[in-house]
């Protein structure tokens, strides 16, 4: 059963780090990179449609995103999409792509984006922590089931193979969080290169 709990809080644990990741490749960093543009939807044919699927997305440089529509009827609403965005960029067309050209981030700028950063960071360790608590309650809730029957057991026992049940879940715990330090850590100094 303890397995099973384990198992459960490990793969919930995967999917908030990968969360924070998406999240963490979002903030702009002064780079050039096609997942700036990830959550930019994009009308097409009277339906939502995100961005990369009615165009390539290229870097040719690393300040500028080229994007070219596979209809080229939908420039002007890719052009929309990315103005109604909260991204704050700029675009300028030649009629068969759009270019997006990235500004260099000021120092002031770069200092908010690193706290957006930490921001996005402490969600993630606080949804990994919850995780925690959810395996911890659920190996204690197992504990008092199986103690159930047989010999009765003191409530001092349930305890301390409740702490000793919870340190699997504490490795899985520190583990994950030190992945979202590493993420934070990449991107902060990606943030503050010149």
């Amino acid at each position: 059963m303890q397995q099973q709990i384990l198992q459960q809080a490990e793969s919930r644990m995967k999917k908030t780090v990968e969360a924070t990741a998406t999240k963490l490749s979002h903030v702009q960093t002064g780079r050039a990179t096609p997942a700036l543009l990830d959550q930019v939807s994009v009308t097409y044919y009277g339906s939502k449609s995100p961005l990369s699927q009615v165009g390539t997305i290229t870097t040719p440089e690393p300040r500028l995103l080229v994007i070219q529509p596979w209809d080229k009827t939908l420039i002007t609403e890719i052009e929309k999409a990315i103005a109604h965005s909260d991204l704050g960029l700029s675009t300028s067309n030649d009629g068969n792509v759009i270019r997006i050209h990235i500004p260099e981030l000021t120092l002031e700028r770069r200092t908010e984006l690193t706290k957006v950063v930490r921001k996005l960071a402490e969600e993630g360790k606080v949804a990994i922590r919850n995780i925690r608590r959810d395996a911890n309650d659920a190996v204690k809730k197992a504990d008092g089931d199986t103690s159930g029957g047989g010999k009765s057991r003191g409530r001092g026992g349930d305890r301390k193979r409740g702490k000793a049940s919870a340190d699997p879940v504490q490795q899985l715990t520190d583990t994950y969080i030190d992945q979202i330090n590493d993420l934070t850590e990449a991107k902060e100094s990606e943030l503050l290169e010149t």
